[in-house]
């Protein structure tokens, strides 16, 4: 729609960086609009991996036990739209159209990043939808975050971290510790619920953190657990008992530390009235674009005709260790087809990669900001197999699929996007 792109256009031009990690400017903003976010009852998701996953598994358990949502995340695979849900329904172009105008015309023209001018208007929107529960991702950094300007909320999740995004860090402090700071360290103090890490050093960063802050901590392992039983089942425990849950249609084992955080955070709310059945059909019937997704139909399926298509936007290598946990599970060949943006960690994200049988690095179309696939190329020469196209396309038509092979594009959520709306 023609409005919502002028608008879009004009709010980018508003600061000079895409991202400036302060909060007065959406302070002042919200300020001017009434402060909106003061009225919402909030559940804030931080983390490096797994935010979107845990956010699908509780709004899924939420909708079967009849509570509305309106949720904040980003980015967007697709389209902008889907970083808006009001009532558990994806806005409209012209009602975000709308906000984003009010947005516009009480900002007056002020210095304001995309993001703030983008967290403002969902906190604008909310105000429609005042009983919802609100789940609000907040990314890069916590403590610089946009979203990060409440003053209450009724929870906070921290998923499992790992190192991303350090180029937005000091040179001399591009480490997990200092990203843990800087997720975990502006936290609000009512419940906090931690998810499985990838190391007790994680862990010991976040207890020290969170140590002077005085919210109830809830912790894998300590306070909650899960085990896999049998194949279609995973076994859930915490202080209030044991669940035998179905598993969920998500591929991999990490969807299950996902579920079981979400689990934990909705059994701890008690304000929050779900039953065990709300539970099994929630994390039944839980779904998230782009994250070791099956595609089933469409141009790009075509291609590879009866062989299995899989999309995983996961970009760093806390992301590429879990999917390749996943990947190990699989009797076949798997061959891969990747594109990433120029910021990452390319050589120890496909570190992660072991047995595969081809390897084809592509442009990622419409982001300046990615690596070109031959540099990515040159970046993994050492790996057998590794050749370069120029898309997604004739990526696909080059691989040499036998029948049982598995087909996997990943390496970017931008990518991942691109490929959804060309199949």
């Amino acid at each position: 729609m023609m409005r919502l792109q002028k608008i879009l256009s004009r709010l980018q031009r508003l600061h000079p960086k895409e991202i400036d990690l302060s909060l007065n400017r959406i302070k002042n903003l919200c300020k001017k609009l009434g402060n909106p976010q003061d009225k919402i009852n909030c559940i804030q998701v931080c983390g490096t991996n797994g935010k979107g996953s845990t956010i699908s598994f509780l709004r899924s358990i939420l909708r079967e036990a009849n509570y509305k949502c309106n949720i904040y995340t980003s980015p967007h695979v697709k389209i902008i739209n889907e970083r808006y849900i009001y009532n558990d329904e994806m806005i409209s172009d012209n009602n975000l159209a709308d906000l984003l105008t009010e947005i516009e015309e009480v900002n007056n023209g002020q210095p304001l990043t995309y993001f703030e001018a983008l967290t403002a208007a969902f906190f604008l929107g909310c105000k429609e939808y005042s009983d919802n529960l609100v789940i609000a991702e907040f990314g890069l950094f916590g403590r610089g975050d946009a979203v990060n300007i409440l003053k209450k909320n009724i929870c906070n999740i921290v998923t499992s971290c790992s190192e991303d995004h350090l180029d937005w860090l000091p040179k001399n402090e591009r480490t997990i510790e200092r990203i843990i700071y800087e997720k975990t360290s502006a936290l609000l103090d009512t419940n906090i619920v931690i998810a499985k890490q990838s190391s007790n050093e994680i862990i010991r960063f976040i207890k020290n953190n969170i140590s002077k802050n005085k919210a109830k901590k809830y912790f894998f392992n300590e306070d909650y657990n899960f085990v896999l039983k049998e194949n279609d089942f995973f076994y859930y425990e915490d202080k209030y008992g044991g669940l035998k849950i179905p598993k969920p249609k998500m591929n991999g084992q990490f969807q299950l530390e996902n579920a079981s955080t979400a689990i934990a955070a909705l059994r701890v709310l008690e304000n929050i009235k779900i039953t065990d059945q709300n539970i099994f059909d929630g994390i039944k019937k839980a779904n998230n674009i782009a994250r070791l997704e099956e595609i089933k139909s469409g141009k790009l399926k075509n291609l590879v005709k009866d062989n299995m298509l899989l999309i995983d936007s996961s970009h760093n290598p806390g992301g590429s260790k879990v999917l390749n946990d996943y990947l190990q599970t699989l009797d076949c060949k798997i061959h891969v087809i990747i594109g990433m943006m120029a910021n990452k960690d390319h050589e120890k994200y496909i570190s992660y990669f072991k047995d595969i049988s081809s390897l084809t690095t592509i442009d990622i179309p419409n982001q300046p900001n990615s690596i070109s696939g031959k540099d990515l190329r040159e970046k993994f020469k050492n790996i057998p197999n590794v050749k370069y196209q120029t898309n997604i396309e004739e990526a696909i038509k080059s691989v040499n699929l036998d029948s049982g092979d598995v087909l996997l594009i990943t390496g970017s959520l931008y990518l991942a996007g691109e490929v959804l709306s060309l199949n």
